[in-house]
Protein backbone atom coordinates (compact mmCIF):
# COMPACT_ATOMS: atom_id res chain seq x y z
CA UNK A 1 0.00 0.00 0.00
CA UNK A 2 1.35 3.62 -0.99
CA UNK A 3 -0.06 7.13 -0.08
CA UNK A 4 -2.11 8.58 -2.89
CA UNK A 5 -3.06 11.28 -0.97
CA UNK A 6 -2.68 13.19 1.92
CA UNK A 7 -4.85 15.77 3.63
CA UNK A 8 -5.40 18.16 6.50
CA UNK A 9 -8.14 19.90 7.64
CA UNK A 10 -6.95 23.47 9.49
CA UNK A 11 -10.39 24.07 10.94
CA UNK A 12 -12.92 21.35 12.21
CA UNK A 13 -16.26 20.19 9.98
CA UNK A 14 -14.07 22.51 7.42
CA UNK A 15 -12.96 21.66 3.74
CA UNK A 16 -9.51 21.20 4.29
CA UNK A 17 -6.56 21.36 2.16
CA UNK A 18 -4.68 18.62 0.07
CA UNK A 19 -1.03 18.38 0.20
CA UNK A 20 1.88 16.64 -1.33
CA UNK A 21 4.44 16.25 2.08
CA UNK A 22 3.08 17.02 5.58
CA UNK A 23 5.50 16.75 9.04
CA UNK A 24 3.36 14.09 11.34
CA UNK A 25 4.01 15.17 14.67
CA UNK A 26 3.15 13.67 18.24
CA UNK A 27 -0.52 14.70 17.94
CA UNK A 28 -1.23 13.99 14.48
CA UNK A 29 -0.48 16.09 10.99
CA UNK A 30 1.49 19.53 11.57
CA UNK A 31 -1.88 21.98 11.09
CA UNK A 32 -4.17 19.41 11.07
CA UNK A 33 -7.78 20.15 13.38
CA UNK A 34 -5.47 23.23 14.28
CA UNK A 35 -8.72 25.49 15.09
CA UNK A 36 -12.42 24.76 16.01
CA UNK A 37 -15.38 27.38 15.88
CA UNK A 38 -17.02 27.49 19.09
CA UNK A 39 -20.91 28.67 20.33
CA UNK A 40 -20.13 31.50 22.65
CA UNK A 41 -23.49 31.01 24.34
CA UNK A 42 -23.99 27.15 24.42
CA UNK A 43 -20.13 26.81 24.59
CA UNK A 44 -20.00 23.65 22.29
CA UNK A 45 -17.36 23.20 19.32
CA UNK A 46 -19.18 22.77 16.12
CA UNK A 47 -19.00 19.86 13.90
CA UNK A 48 -20.86 19.52 10.79
CA UNK A 49 -22.94 16.78 12.70
CA UNK A 50 -25.00 19.99 14.12
CA UNK A 51 -24.33 22.77 11.73
CA UNK A 52 -24.26 21.03 8.41
CA UNK A 53 -23.15 24.20 6.41
CA UNK A 54 -19.86 24.26 7.68
CA UNK A 55 -18.53 21.59 4.96
CA UNK A 56 -19.60 24.56 2.50
CA UNK A 57 -16.29 26.94 3.66
CA UNK A 58 -13.06 25.91 3.41
CA UNK A 59 -9.82 26.49 5.53
CA UNK A 60 -6.07 26.55 4.56
CA UNK A 61 -2.90 27.22 6.59
CA UNK A 62 -0.79 30.54 6.11
CA UNK A 63 2.73 30.47 6.82
CA UNK A 64 2.67 31.83 10.17
CA UNK A 65 0.58 29.01 11.30
CA UNK A 66 -3.10 30.84 11.31
CA UNK A 67 -5.51 30.09 8.98
CA UNK A 68 -7.76 31.56 6.00
CA UNK A 69 -11.57 31.07 5.73
CA UNK A 70 -13.49 30.83 2.34
CA UNK A 71 -17.11 31.21 2.87
CA UNK A 72 -19.44 29.57 0.44
CA UNK A 73 -19.86 33.05 -0.97
CA UNK A 74 -16.07 33.03 -2.50
CA UNK A 75 -15.63 35.75 0.65
CA UNK A 76 -12.55 35.17 3.16
CA UNK A 77 -13.91 35.80 6.54
CA UNK A 78 -11.27 38.00 8.61
CA UNK A 79 -12.61 37.68 12.08
CA UNK A 80 -15.39 36.16 14.61
CA UNK A 81 -17.93 38.85 13.00
CA UNK A 82 -17.55 37.34 9.72
CA UNK A 83 -17.94 34.02 11.21
CA UNK A 84 -20.83 34.83 13.51
CA UNK A 85 -22.69 36.60 10.50
CA UNK A 86 -22.56 33.90 8.03
CA UNK A 87 -23.48 31.13 10.45
CA UNK A 88 -26.31 33.52 12.50
CA UNK A 89 -25.09 32.55 15.78
CA UNK A 90 -22.50 34.36 17.71
CA UNK A 91 -19.11 32.08 17.24
CA UNK A 92 -15.80 32.18 17.81
CA UNK A 93 -12.34 30.77 16.10
CA UNK A 94 -10.34 29.23 18.60
CA UNK A 95 -7.00 27.89 18.76
CA UNK A 96 -5.28 24.07 19.70
CA UNK A 97 -3.65 25.82 22.71
CA UNK A 98 -7.19 27.12 23.91
CA UNK A 99 -7.92 26.19 27.33
CA UNK A 100 -11.66 25.49 26.65
CA UNK A 101 -13.87 22.29 27.28
CA UNK A 102 -13.54 20.45 23.96
CA UNK A 103 -17.46 19.46 24.26
CA UNK A 104 -19.35 18.35 20.70
CA UNK A 105 -22.93 16.84 20.13
CA UNK A 106 -24.25 13.83 17.93
CA UNK A 107 -27.43 12.50 17.34
CA UNK A 108 -28.78 9.38 19.21
CA UNK A 109 -30.98 8.73 15.96
CA UNK A 110 -29.01 10.13 12.25
CA UNK A 111 -32.27 8.74 10.65
CA UNK A 112 -34.27 11.39 12.71
CA UNK A 113 -32.36 14.16 13.57
CA UNK A 114 -34.79 16.60 14.11
CA UNK A 115 -37.06 14.52 16.86
CA UNK A 116 -33.12 12.76 18.01
CA UNK A 117 -31.85 13.32 21.80
CA UNK A 118 -28.42 14.75 20.76
CA UNK A 119 -25.75 13.89 23.06
CA UNK A 120 -22.80 15.40 24.56
CA UNK A 121 -19.01 14.11 24.43
CA UNK A 122 -15.34 15.23 24.66
CA UNK A 123 -13.25 15.37 22.00
CA UNK A 124 -8.68 15.51 22.26
CA UNK A 125 -7.50 17.95 24.38
CA UNK A 126 -4.14 18.88 22.02
CA UNK A 127 -5.52 19.50 18.26
CA UNK A 128 -9.35 19.20 17.83
CA UNK A 129 -9.50 15.62 16.68
CA UNK A 130 -12.66 13.09 17.75
CA UNK A 131 -10.86 9.90 17.36
CA UNK A 132 -7.17 9.64 16.58
CA UNK A 133 -4.11 11.70 15.74
CA UNK A 134 -3.95 10.40 12.30
CA UNK A 135 -6.69 8.48 10.26
CA UNK A 136 -5.85 6.42 7.44
CA UNK A 137 -8.39 4.25 4.41
CA UNK A 138 -7.52 2.34 1.84
CA UNK A 139 -9.09 3.36 -1.67
CA UNK A 140 -10.46 -0.25 -1.68
CA UNK A 141 -12.79 0.63 1.65
CA UNK A 142 -13.81 3.85 -0.19
CA UNK A 143 -14.86 2.22 -3.10
CA UNK A 144 -17.14 4.18 -5.06
CA UNK A 145 -17.79 6.79 -2.22
CA UNK A 146 -16.39 10.22 -1.86
CA UNK A 147 -13.30 10.89 -0.14
CA UNK A 148 -14.63 13.88 1.81
CA UNK A 149 -17.61 12.06 3.37
CA UNK A 150 -14.77 10.51 6.19
CA UNK A 151 -12.33 13.17 5.96
CA UNK A 152 -8.95 10.90 6.31
CA UNK A 153 -5.69 12.63 6.27
CA UNK A 154 -4.05 9.41 4.77
CA UNK A 155 -5.69 7.98 1.10
CA UNK A 156 -3.75 4.40 0.83
CA UNK A 157 -4.06 2.17 -2.87
CA UNK A 158 -4.56 -0.90 -2.20
CA UNK A 159 -6.38 -2.71 0.46
CA UNK A 160 -6.05 -3.91 3.99
CA UNK A 161 -5.81 -1.52 6.63
CA UNK A 162 -8.04 -2.87 9.03
CA UNK A 163 -5.91 -5.93 9.53
CA UNK A 164 -3.14 -3.91 10.54
CA UNK A 165 -5.24 -3.17 13.46
CA UNK A 166 -3.01 -3.56 16.84
CA UNK A 167 0.08 -3.33 14.95
CA UNK A 168 3.07 -0.50 14.13
CA UNK A 169 4.08 0.50 10.55
CA UNK A 170 6.36 2.91 8.94
CA UNK A 171 4.95 5.76 6.59
CA UNK A 172 7.59 7.88 5.31
CA UNK A 173 9.83 8.82 8.12
CA UNK A 174 7.45 8.30 10.61
CA UNK A 175 6.24 5.22 12.81
CA UNK A 176 2.11 5.02 14.24
CA UNK A 177 0.48 2.63 15.71
CA UNK A 178 -2.29 1.53 14.38
CA UNK A 179 -5.26 1.34 17.48
CA UNK A 180 -8.66 1.56 16.19
CA UNK A 181 -11.22 1.08 12.86
CA UNK A 182 -12.80 4.46 13.41
CA UNK A 183 -16.45 4.07 14.37
CA UNK A 184 -18.87 6.65 11.58
CA UNK A 185 -21.52 8.58 12.74
CA UNK A 186 -24.21 11.92 10.88
CA UNK A 187 -21.08 13.17 9.43
CA UNK A 188 -20.85 10.48 6.75
CA UNK A 189 -24.24 11.18 5.34
CA UNK A 190 -24.19 15.43 4.51
CA UNK A 191 -23.85 16.87 1.60
CA UNK A 192 -20.76 18.75 0.21
CA UNK A 193 -19.82 20.97 -1.96
CA UNK A 194 -19.67 19.79 -5.86
CA UNK A 195 -22.29 17.66 -5.89
CA UNK A 196 -21.82 15.39 -2.79
CA UNK A 197 -25.27 14.67 -1.60
CA UNK A 198 -26.93 14.12 1.29
CA UNK A 199 -26.97 10.43 1.72
CA UNK A 200 -28.50 8.23 4.59
CA UNK A 201 -27.18 5.11 2.90
CA UNK A 202 -23.68 5.85 3.26
CA UNK A 203 -23.97 5.25 7.27
CA UNK A 204 -26.77 2.78 7.02
CA UNK A 205 -24.18 0.50 4.50
CA UNK A 206 -21.62 1.35 6.79
CA UNK A 207 -23.38 0.31 9.67
CA UNK A 208 -24.70 -2.80 7.93
CA UNK A 209 -21.54 -4.41 6.58
CA UNK A 210 -18.46 -2.51 8.18
CA UNK A 211 -19.97 -2.69 11.97
CA UNK A 212 -20.19 0.72 11.80
CA UNK A 213 -16.53 1.64 11.31
CA UNK A 214 -14.25 2.45 8.08
CA UNK A 215 -10.44 3.96 8.20
CA UNK A 216 -7.87 3.23 10.92
CA UNK A 217 -6.66 5.28 13.72
CA UNK A 218 -3.57 5.58 14.48
CA UNK A 219 -1.23 7.27 17.35
CA UNK A 220 2.47 8.45 16.17
CA UNK A 221 5.01 6.84 17.87
CA UNK A 222 8.10 8.34 16.03
CA UNK A 223 7.90 11.67 14.51
CA UNK A 224 8.62 12.54 10.67
CA UNK A 225 7.98 13.72 6.96
CA UNK A 226 5.33 11.28 5.27
CA UNK A 227 5.22 12.42 1.31
CA UNK A 228 2.55 11.23 -1.44
CA UNK A 229 4.31 7.82 -3.15
CA UNK A 230 5.30 6.62 0.04
CA UNK A 231 4.86 3.05 1.09
CA UNK A 232 2.82 1.74 4.27
CA UNK A 233 5.93 -0.73 5.87
CA UNK A 234 4.09 -3.34 8.48
CA UNK A 235 7.04 -3.50 11.30
CA UNK A 236 7.76 -7.17 12.78
CA UNK A 237 8.90 -8.09 15.54
CA UNK A 238 11.11 -10.62 15.85
CA UNK A 239 14.09 -11.49 18.63
CA UNK A 240 13.95 -8.10 20.40
CA UNK A 241 14.32 -6.31 17.03
CA UNK A 242 11.89 -4.32 14.73
CA UNK A 243 12.38 -4.47 11.27
CA UNK A 244 10.76 -3.29 8.07
CA UNK A 245 8.73 -5.84 6.69
CA UNK A 246 7.50 -5.86 2.91
CA UNK A 247 5.76 -2.85 1.63
CA UNK A 248 1.62 -3.98 1.11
Amino acid sequence: MKVVELWRYPVKSLQGEQVDAVEITTTGLSGDRSFAIFDVESGFGLTARRVPELLFASACTRADGTVAITLPDGAVATDDDALSAWLGRRVTLRGRESEVDRRYENPVDFEDEVNSVWFPFNGASAAFHDSAPVSLVSAATLASWDRRRFRANVVLDGTGEDELVGSEVGLGDATLRLTTRIPRCVMTTRAQPDGVDRDLDVLRTINRERDGCLAVGAVVMTPGTVRVGDALLPRIEESGHRDDATAV
